[in-house]
């Protein structure tokens, strides 16, 4: 008896995706629970496993778009694992002795009296030249749909952008100084997302207006403090949301976004992770950028961007010192947010992360 193996539901909006890779042969031998493919949809990778156990006979390629639903393989439940060999098979035996060759009697070659020629040797093959200079393949349903996002966020949003920098020697020297402590207790590191996330929270607290969104002729205004962190991946950015973020500590915090890079280097992050954030922080810091203009994350009206930390001379008490800085930058909806709010909201982050020791003892 076959079975189909069928591309599962993986979302509501989700129609199709593209059969990314079998992690199993044409002929293949599965047991239940085996994972035989993955599926990269617009928005996460699913990994389907076996739910019949028999022999695999693959139907569709690699690289190939198929509907959910639709079969991509089928599974003979009749055919029985073979049996695990314990040293070699009796045939395999057989075959090798037959494969040997019988021992020849070796006549001795004269030796040459004279020199022999030499014929001249061929000259080399020539290299193969490349077909065209350039590649062409599809993009993926991820890919698509980041494409599609970033330009529908361009054409319905008045994006604008503020900036303004943080002083970090303060959340740098506390981090120095509780960092054993912290881990040890913890077991996570404290790094700096977690003071950035938990500087955010107060600043929507001070600044209700970034924490709202426009549906048609309606102002959505909320009430809770789910933050999405743009984490990137082989196969594109996703954004996966941390829930809550005014109920969890620094720890709490830490321990989120350790989950989430473990998913997210696995491929594992389900599409539930991404739904329901109210702002964004990006860290173009981690890749070297040293000042960006961050794009929105539709339908929030609002957008942090972190960057990278580097030592500038700064004008401290009248005086001339290195200090740790760090560009901010917040992109914002102007239909939503006024150009006073987004600038008050930059000025609270930087508070908050200049004197992060309230921030810490939360």
């Amino acid at each position: 008896m076959s079975v189909p193996v069928l591309v599962p539901a993986v979302g509501e909006s989700i129609s199709s995706g593209v059969l990314s890779a079998w992690h199993k042969k044409d002929g293949d031998h599965v047991s239940v629970g085996d994972l035989l493919f993955t599926l990269d949809t617009d928005k996460v990778s699913s990994e389907v496993t076996a739910l019949e156990a028999g022999v695999l006979k693959i139907t569709v390629a690699e690289g190939t778009e198929v509907p959910i639903g639709s079969a991509v393989a089928e599974i003979d439940t009749a055919a029985k694992a073979p049996k695990k060999a314990q040293g070699e098979s009796p045939k395999a035996e057989v075959a090798e002795k037959k494969a040997e060759p019988k021992p020849e009697a070796k006549a001795e070659e004269p030796k040459p009296s004279a020199p022999v020629p030499v014929a001249p040797s061929a000259p080399p093959a020539p290299r193969p030249v490349p077909e065209g200079r350039v590649s062409r393949r599809k993009l993926t349903p991820l890919r698509r749909k980041i494409a599609m996002q970033l330009v529908n966020a361009q054409q319905t949003a008045a994006i604008l952008t503020t900036f303004n920098e943080v002083d970090m020697s303060a959340v740098m020297g506390l981090r120095k100084e509780v960092q054993e402590a912290f881990q040890a207790k913890h077991g996570v590191k404290l790094g700096f997302m977690s003071f950035f996330i938990k500087a955010t929270v107060e600043a929507l607290k001070a600044v209700p207006q970034i924490n709202a969104q426009l549906e048609g002729d309606e102002l959505i205004e909320n009430h809770y403090y789910d933050i999405g962190v743009a984490v990137g991946t082989e196969k594109g950015l996703v954004v996966p949301v941390i829930r809550d973020c005014e109920t969890l500590t620094l720890a709490g915090l830490e321990k989120e976004l350790l989950g989430y890079a473990v998913k997210a280097r696995e491929g594992k992050i389900g599409l539930s992770d991404l739904q329901g954030g109210v702002f964004t922080i990006s860290n173009g810091g981690i890749y070297g950028s040293l000042l960006s203009t961050p794009i929105l994350n539709p339908p929030q009206s609002g957008i942090l961007g972190m960057h990278k930390i580097q030592e500038r001379p700064v004008a401290v008490n009248g005086k001339v010192e290195i200090r740790p800085m760090m560009y901010l930058a917040l992109s914002y909806d102007h239909r939503v947010v006024d150009g006073k709010e987004a600038v008050t909201f930059l000025i609270k982050i930087k508070e908050a992360l200049e004197n992060p020791v309230r921030l810490f003892l939360d």
